[in-house]
Formats: structure tokens, sequence, C-alpha cells
């Protein structure tokens, strides 16, 4: 089988590929020139994407005895990603760009362009798993070790991404494991550091690079019922949740911390109050998808798991697709328990037992603490 391996210049995708190889298949590498900085470098574990790691990449691919090229996608990038990460904080929403990325860089164009040059799968270094069933349809599911699970990611991959998709490290039972195997294969990757937040945002200050694209506007800080409690330079810069950063000028009456409920852009407001109300009854979005096979009847309520955040805890659950005022439908769930935190934008993945069944981008909540009028 020919298999385009994306290489991201780290430790998980140089092996991935190497194990494609040692399971004879025909393989090329590729790494993604995401970034309109070619000179960028890497700091530490920040960032991704650099010209570092191309060269990274480069080596190990010549280690492994596969070609190697590297595909300019950095206009597609900065459109699908970043373009749809600032149009969703401006809109009060708070987005996962590596979902983004995901589904429509690594599985959407880089995949349309391997089937297109004669490729059957894209491999990378992701920690999930792919089951196939007799009838030759696809599962994702997570990968053997939890701890280090990415099925969650993934969660935006269709049935027929699944069916070109390849992931390698699947059944490796730890991190460590990969680091001693790429390190016996002579690999100069093995020990280094995985990179973390947003890829182009490397120095960390979303709040200031958020600022620089979006502007900043003073606008009210409000309790739920409407009063005035202090003022902000930009909604943008607040997400659900939040506690720290928000300058109220006096305590609440109660004299507990005020935590960000709700973000409204249209009015550049920034909802606040206590924790207990960030407790969330019910979520729905209107953009769902289905990792395989969906349910036979997703209309009727099943059971099922909910995680909204990559290294969250699943939580049990009953979902449903319900149709909405507007004619359309959205992915309604219903945790057994309020989840703590839940902010539109995110995502919800849905799981039955290990198998990811689908998600949705989190449109609307519902709090289990009603506002008090």
């Amino acid at each position: 089988m020919r298999v385009l391996a994306a290489m991201s210049g780290g430790v998980d995708s140089a092996v991935a590929a190497a194990r494609a190889v040692d399971a004879g298949h025909d393989v090329v590498g590729v790494h993604l020139a995401l970034s309109r900085m070619p000179g960028t470098l890497r700091t530490g574990s920040r960032g991704c994407c650099t010209i570092e790691d191309s060269m990274d990449a480069q080596r190990a691919a010549a280690a492994i005895g596969i070609p190697y090229y590297v595909w300019d996608f950095s206009e597609r990038f900065a459109e699908d990603v970043v373009d749809d990460f600032v149009a969703e904080y401006s809109a009060g929403r708070t987005p996962n760009p590596c979902m983004r990325c995901n589904e429509r860089i690594k599985f959407a164009a880089l995949l349309e362009k391997a089937l297109a040059l004669g490729f059957d799968a894209v491999a990378t270094g992701h920690y999930a798993s792919i089951v196939t069933g007799a009838d030759g349809s696809r599962e994702l599911h997570r990968a053997a070790a939890w701890a280090k699970d990415q099925s969650y990611v993934l969660g935006v991959l269709t049935a027929e991404q699944l069916a070109h998709a390849m992931f390698p490290l699947a059944a490796t039972p730890s991190k460590a494991e990969v680091r001693a195997e790429a390190a016996a294969r002579g690999l100069t990757v093995a020990q280094k550091p995985d990179s973390h937040d947003i890829c182009f945002i490397p120095d960390g200050d979303t709040r200031g690079w958020l600022a620089d694209r979006v502007g900043t506007a003073t606008g009210d800080i409000v309790e739920r019922d409407g009063t005035v409690v202090g003022s902000h330079e930009g909604a943008h810069a607040y997400t659900v949740g939040q506690r720290r950063g928000l300058a109220i000028g006096h305590p609440a009456p109660d004299g507990r911390p005020r935590f960000v409920l709700e973000v409204r852009p249209k009015d550049n407001t920034v909802v606040v109050g206590p924790k207990e109300a960030l407790a969330i009854a019910e979520l729905a979005g209107a953009r769902f998808t289905w990792a395989g096979a969906a349910p036979a009847d997703p209309t009727l309520p099943f059971d099922c798991e909910v995680q909204i955040r990559a290294h969250a805890d699943p939580v049990p659950a009953v979902a449903r697709v319900a149709a909405t005022p507007t004619g359309g439908t959205e992915l309604v769930v219903t945790p057994a328990e309020p989840i703590v935190g839940v902010a539109p934008g995110q995502t919800a993945v849905v799981y039955v037992g290990t198998r990811v069944l689908g998600q949705c981008t989190i449109d609307r909540t519902v709090s289990a603490v009603p506002a008090v009028r």
C-alpha cells in the first residue's frame, strides 16, 4: 500500500512513519509548511511546524530511508484555521484550532492531495485506533494508553476519511516506549519535547495576539441580572470559566469569586457569576458529524459518554439528534451530572465505550443553575 506519512518533526510522527515502512508499505514522508513566516524558530516546547521542525522531519526521513517533501499549506492553514480562530473568538466562542487543523488540513486538504497523487492512506503519529468490522466498515477508538489517547482531537473525522487513515502508534502502551524506539532507530528527535499550546501563537499570549487582530473596545462586565460590576478592553479576551484578569472593582455581595459565564460580542459584554452557575445541564450543536456509521435512528435517545476537552474525563450522558426552530437539526447531549465550564465553540466528542461515535461544535448550553431575575 502507498502511504503518505505526515511528519511534523516530532518523535511520534517519525516513529509512525518508520513503523509504516516496517509493515511493508511504500512510504513517502511529507512535512506541512503551515506558517507564512518560514524563518520562524521553535522555542522549547512552544509552537510547531517551524523551520526547525521541517529540518528535524527531513533528518528523520533520511534515517528511515524514505523520500521526503515539504508541502506549502500555509494559505489554506491561514484561511481554515487561523482566520476561523479569530472569527470564533470575535463571535464570543472558544474554538479549538487543533480540531480545525485535523478536520480541514491533515484529513481534508492533505488527504485530498494524497489520494489525487495515488496514495492509499495518510499515516500520522496520533495515539488512536481504527477497528475494521467484518463488513469492511471502520470505527475510530481510543488508543491503548488512555493517558496519551488523542481520539478526542480526531473526533471530527468522517467515515470516508477513516477509510484512508492510518495510526501506527495505536497499540503503544506509553510515550516512553516511543522515545526508546526512536533512540534505538537512531532518530535525533527521540528526546525532543512535545509541542503544546497554540502553534501559531508560540509565545502563549493569546489575549495580546487577538488584540492585535481584533482590536480593543471598552465594554461592561455584568452580573446575570444585568448589574454592571466592572469594565474590560475587549470581550474577545475572555472565555467561559475564566476567573483571573476580570479586574472587577468590588467584591460580590457574598464575597465569593466571580467567573465568566458568557461572552456577548454583539454588545461587547462579559457576564460573570458564581462558580456553580458554570454547571451545564445540556449542550447542543448544529455542526455535527459521525466518525463512521451513525446510530440506526439518531433521533432516538442513546446512552453515551461525552468529552468536552482533550484531557477531560468522559461523562455519562444521553444524546439524540433533534430539530431546531429554524428547520435544521442539532446534536443534543444531556450529561448525567452537570459539566462545569462548557463554552460555545468547544467540541463535544461522543463516545460509546472506547468508540468515537461523533462530535459537534457546541452552539448553545443550558445552565443547571438558572439566573434569578
